[in-house]
C-alpha cells in the first residue's frame, strides 16, 4: 500500500509534467495544486504523519501553506448582548413539533381555526352596587358589563382603584409605580370613545395592573432590583400594546420579587392581604396581592417555574399559567427563553378567559408564539371531558365536580426522566444576565474566570465562597451573595455545553413521556401545588382556583417549608381561600378554565374578601 509520501510524490511528479502559462504572476498552478493535495493528505492521514514521512520543514505545519492565500483577519469584538436577545434554539412543547401541530389543526378544523374567537360579555342584570368596595371587588367581567351598560364609567372605577392602591399600599407594599395621571387620561378616553359609539371589546375601560418586569414606554421598569429602579424603555411590551388596543386602563406597575424571585424586592416584602404577616409569594407578588385586595380588576403575571401559580395560591386567586408559547414575552425581562410564560391573575376563571382571549396569539417579535384555538365555554358538560384525578387531589374540589357531572379517571404518578437537571435553567439565567454579571464583577473586582466550581444546587458555590476582592474587609458581606445581584445568574456559567445539550435531549424525552401520559386526558387534578416544576419544563397549562375557605398551612414566614432565622414558630393565620390546580393537556387552556368556571358557578369561595383597613 502506498504511504502518504508515495501518494504526494506521485502527485508532485504528475503536476510537474503539466503545461502551464509562464507569463502569469503569483502562485503558479502546480504549486497551488500541490499545496491543495498536501492539505487534503493532512486531513486524511494526519499532518504529523505526513510531515514525518516527508521530512520537509514546510510540512510540519500544513496551515503555513495557506498563510499566503488567506486575507488578513481583523478581529472584531463580540456583538454585545443584553437581557432580551433570544438564542437560535427554540423550545417546542408539542412532542411532534409545532409544524405537525399546525398541520393537525388545519386538517381537523380548517384554516378558520386561527381566527380569534369573540368573547361576549353577559349583560348586567339588577341593581348596581353603590359602595366603592363592592364595585372594587366585582369580577372584571362584571365591571366590563357595567361599563358597557353605561351604569358606571371607566373613570369612576379607575378612581376607586387608584384610591385603594394609595390607601392600602402601606400595608401591602405591592405598588412600584402608580400611573395615576396616565390612568385617568386613558379612562377618560375610553369613556369618550364609548359615548361616541366605539367599543373596543370586553376590556374596554377595565383597569388593571402589570408586573414590573414589562417595558412601559417612558415609565420605570425595575425588575425588582435597585440596580434597575431607574431603567426606562422607549417602547411598550407586546402585552401592554395588546391590552391598550383592547381598551384596558393601566393603573400601576406592580411589584416583582428581585429578578422574578420570591416576594422581596428593593422596596421590601409584598404582603398577602388575607394574612399580612406573610409575604404574597412570588415572583408575581404585586399582581397577586393587588388583585386579592381589590386594588385592580385583574393583573398580569409571569412564570418560569411557579411564579404565577404560587402567588395565586398564596393570595387565594383564580389564574391561568398558559401553554408555553401562547402569549408574547416581547418587552418582558427574560429568565428563560424556553420556560417563561405570561398569564392573567384574576378573581374568577371567567375573568382569566376574558383577558387571555386578548393576549394570546402569534407575535413576530417572539418566535416562540403560536396561534391555537381558544374557545371558553360557559356551559361545558363535564361528563364529556376526560379528567384525571390523583388520589391526593383535594376532595372538596373533586366531589363538587363529580356532583356537576365529571366522571373522574384515576391517574398514577406523572412521568419523570432520570438525569434531568432543571431543564438547563441555570444556563439560561446566566446567559440572560451575563451583561449584568459582567458589570457587577467589575464593580466588585471579581475574576469570573476563576470562580470556584458550583458544588450544590442550593448554593452557587457550595460552602466555599470566592476569594474576596482586594479592599473588601474579611467580615464584609460576601459580594457573590449580595442580594442586589443574585448569584443564581453565575452558577450556569460553568456548565459545559455538552452537559447542557444532553440535558435538553432528556427534556425532550420528558416532553414525549408527558405527551403519552396526557394522550387520553383533557386535564387532571393533582395534589395542591403538584406538578408545577415538571410541567413548567414540558409547557403544559394549569388553572388555579379556590376550592374551600379555611385556615391555611403555609409553613414558616418564607412559605411552605419556610424557615425563620430565629427559629420562631410559624405565624398564626386567618382563614382565606385555599386553592387547587387543574393541569391541562397542551393548548387546552380553554377547557381547564371552563371546568374551573363550572365549579365557581356552584360555589362562592372566589367571592370572599380580605378584611383590610
Amino acid at each position: 500500500m502506498d504511504t502518504p509520501l508515495d501518494v504526494l510524490a506521485q502527485a508532485e511528479a504528475e503536476l510537474a509534467a503539466m503545461d502551464y502559462d509562464e507569463t502569469t504572476t503569483g502562485l503558479d498552478r502546480r504549486q497551488f495544486m500541490f499545496r491543495s493535495l498536501v492539505a487534503a493528505a493532512a486531513s486524511a492521514f494526519g499532518a504529523p504523519a505526513v510531515a514525518a514521512a516527508e521530512g520537509r520543514g514546510a510540512l510540519a505545519d500544513v496551515s503555513a501553506f495557506w498563510a499566503g492565500f488567506q486575507p488578513p483577519v481583523q478581529q472584531q469584538p463580540p456583538v454585545p448582548l443584553g437581557n432580551g436577545e433570544a438564542p437560535a434554539l427554540q423550545f417546542m412543547p408539542y412532542p411532534e413539533g409545532t409544524g405537525a401541530l399546525m398541520e393537525k389543526l388545519v386538517r381537523q378544523r380548517g384554516a378558520a381555526v386561527f381566527n380569534r374567537a369573540t368573547f361576549p360579555v353577559e349583560r348586567w342584570v339588577g341593581t348596581v352596587p353603590t359602595s366603592p368596595e363592592d364595585l372594587a371587588f366585582l369580577p372584571a367581567h362584571r365591571i366590563s358589563a357595567l361599563i358597557k351598560a353605561r351604569r358606571i364609567t371607566s373613570r369612576q372605577i379607575t378612581d376607586i382603584y387608584l384610591e385603594r392602591l394609595k390607601r392600602l399600599n402601606p400595608q401591602l407594599n405591592c405598588v412600584v409605580t402608580l400611573m395615576e395621571t396616565s390612568a385617568r387620561a386613558e379612562a377618560d378616553a375610553m369613556d369618550a370613545e364609548l359615548k361616541a359609539g366605539k367599543d373596543r371589546g370586553p376590556l374596554h375601560g377595565v383597569p388593571y395592573g402589570i408586573k414590573d418586569l414589562f417595558a412601559t414606554k417612558g415609565v420605570p421598569t425595575s425588575w425588582g432590583s435597585p440596580d434597575f429602579k431607574d431603567q426606562v424603555f422607549d417602547y411598550d411590551a407586546e402585552i401592554v400594546t395588546r391590552l391598550r388596543n383592547a381598551g384596558a386602563v393601566l393603573l400601576a406597575k406592580l411589584s416583582t420579587g428581585l429578578y422574578a424571585q420570591n416576594d422581596w424586592w428593593y422596596g421590601g416584602r409584598t404582603n398577602n392581604p388575607w394574612n399580612l404577616n406573610i409575604g404574597a409569594s412570588g415572583s408575581s407578588a404585586g399582581p397577586g396581592s393587588a388583585t386579592a385586595a381589590g386594588c385592580v380588576a385583574f393583573a398580569i403575571g409571569t412564570e418560569t417555574q411557579g411564579s404565577i401559580v404560587s402567588p395565586s395560591i398564596r393570595n387565594g386567586l383564580s389564574a391561568l399559567r398558559p401553554t408555553y408559547g401562547r402569549v408574547s414575552r416581547y418587552g418582558g425581562m427574560v429568565l428563560s427563553w424556553s420556560q417563561d410564560r405570561v398569564g392573567p391573575m384574576c378573581r374568577t376563571a371567567e375573568d382569566c378567559a376574558m383577558v387571555f382571549n386578548v393576549l394570546h396569539g402569534v407575535d413576530p417579535k417572539d418566535s416562540s408564539t403560536v396561534t391555537t384555538p381558544f374557545n371558553f365555554d360557559r356551559t361545558i358538560k363535564l361528563s364529556t371531558l376526560r379528567i384525571g384525578v390523583d388520589p391526593a387531589a383535594p376532595k372538596e374540589l373533586v366531589d363538587q365536580l363529580k356532583a356537576l357531572g365529571m366522571v373522574p379517571r384515576e391517574i398514577g404518578a406523572r412521568p419523570t426522566v432520570a438525569g434531568m437537571q432543571g431543564g438547563g435553567l441555570n444556563v439560561e439565567y446566566a446567559a440572560a444576565f451575563d451583561f449584568f454579571v459582567q458589570r457587577k464583577a467589575k464593580e466588585f473586582g471579581l475574576d469570573l474566570d476563576t470562580l470556584p466550581a458550583r458544588t450544590s444546587n442550593n448554593a452557587p458555590f457550595g460552602n466555599t465562597p470566592p476569594a474576596r476582592p482586594a479592599g473588601i474587609a474579611p467580615d464584609a458581606p460576601n459580594p457573590m451573595a449580595a442580594a442586589d445581584w443574585n448569584p443564581r445568574f453565575v452558577g450556569g456559567r460553568t456548565t459545559r455545553g455538552f452537559e447542557f445539550v444532553q440535558n435538553q435531549r432528556r427534556r425532550l424525552l420528558l416532553v414525549q413521556a408527558w405527551g403519552a401520559f396526557m394522550k387520553d386526558l383533557d386535564g387532571f387534578i393533582g395534589a395542591p401545588q403538584a406538578d408545577v416544576a415538571p410541567n413548567a419544563q414540558t409547557g403544559h397549562p394549569c388553572a388555579v382556583l379556590p376550592y374551600k375557605f379555611d385556615v391555611p398551612s403555609f409553613g414558616g414566614p418564607g412559605g411552605p417549608g419556610g424557615a425563620n432565622a430565629n427559629n420562631a414558630p410559624p405565624p398564626t393565620y386567618q382563614p382565606q381561600p385555599i386553592c387547587a390546580v387543574i393541569t391541562g393537556n397542551l393548548y387546552n387552556d380553554d377547557i381547564i378554565l371552563s371546568v374551573a368556571h363550572q365549579f365557581q358557578k356552584a360555589t362562592d369561595f372566589h367571592r370572599r374578601r380580605p378584611a383590610l383597613g
